[in-house]
């Protein structure tokens, strides 16, 4: 266990390091792309560790994950456009630009929605909760495409990121630094609440939930609030990208993105939280080189997936490490 553990630590210690220098690093290459790219991982890294907490830790296999990441991504556009615009939202609350003020106005915002769809896909379980979180987010993907004032199906255009004192986050290398601690604060969140007495209860339910019941202990109330708090992650995320891109769209709210997460979780090891950091930096890398050569990338990255999953059960993380177990 002691070497075990000791090779988990310094692989955890290695890929800080590297994301830590990158800035410096790109700019010595001449390379300074890649903090835009690095950026775009860190962000999508935060939303594949709230999925692994659902997936790897509850046993909630949720194909409805982008919802989270898209309404904080719109909540940053809607926001943004009642400031610019100087017209009141719903003629009550005043736009803003200010991180202070959206971000943690966004990141609520996917909390209650999950805390919301939770109660009712909680009674479920199986295939039926998997289509159920599908249906829900779908029906908020329609929703947004058919809101014209918001601009539909081709999205919401942001002229600038957001605000925040102290900080220019126009500037690339601060606003990756800023991301990058907030992967890092999401992630030791993450790594208490799965060891904690909470999360000994939402891993029992995973393993075997009447014997939970059967002692007095009401499992579905601890899910509910992890559904919630997986569902702020993928908020944080939904902020980030926003602000990346200074662009939002439906397609933040698509199935699709909700099965790239997993493939994430999956490539880099379900129930390990930083496998899926690992899983979204070789998803993505392997994205951008392959696009290089062939638009249909996904060929090649498919065979990859299914050699993982044959050869390691517990993601590269997990194989890389040398642990037999999830945790």
């Amino acid at each position: 266990m002691n070497g075990i553990f000791t090779r988990k630590t310094a692989i955890v210690a290695a890929v800080g390091l590297l994301f830590a220098l990158l800035p410096p690093l790109a700019a010595a290459l001449g390379q300074e792309y890649l903090v835009s790219l690095f950026t775009r991982i860190v962000i999508y890294a935060i939303a594949a560790v709230s999925l692994d907490l659902l997936i790897g830790y509850a046993g909630l296999i949720s194909l409805g994950h982008a919802a989270f990441v898209g309404l904080g991504a719109y909540a940053v556009g809607i926001l943004y456009q009642h400031s610019f615009q100087d017209l009141p939202l719903f003629g009550i609350f005043p736009g803003s630009e200010n991180a202070l003020v959206v971000w943690p106005l966004a990141v609520l915002a996917a909390a209650v929605f999950a805390l919301v769809i939770g109660s009712l896909c909680l009674r479920t379980s199986g295939m039926h909760f998997i289509m159920i979180t599908l249906a829900f987010a779908q029906m908020l993907y329609y929703l947004f495409v058919g809101l014209e004032a918001y601009g539909g199906d081709d999205g919401l255009s942001l002229s600038s990121r957001n605000t925040l004192p102290l900080l220019d986050l126009g500037g690339d290398n601060q606003f990756y630094y800023l991301c990058l601690f907030l992967l890092a604060a999401y992630l030791l969140f993450a790594h208490r609440l799965v060891h904690s007495r909470f999360g000994l209860v939402i891993r029992g339910a995973s393993s075997n939930n009447r014997r939970i019941q059967a002692i007095g202990i009401h499992s579905t109330r601890y899910r509910l609030v992890l559904f919630a708090i997986a569902g702020a992650g993928g908020g944080l995320a939904g902020v980030l990208l926003a602000n990346h891109s200074e662009f939002v769209s439906p397609g933040l709210l698509n199935w699709t993105l909700s099965g790239e997460l997993m493939v994430m979780v999956l490539l880099g090891g379900l129930g390990t939280l930083f496998g899926p950091v690992l899983g979204a930096a070789i998803f993505l890398l392997l994205e951008e080189v392959l696009a290089m050569y062939t638009e249909h990338w996904m060929v090649y990255l498919g065979p990859f997936l299914v050699i993982v999953v044959i050869f390691a059960k517990h993601g590269l993380f997990g194989l890389l490490a040398g642990s037999r177990n999830n945790d």
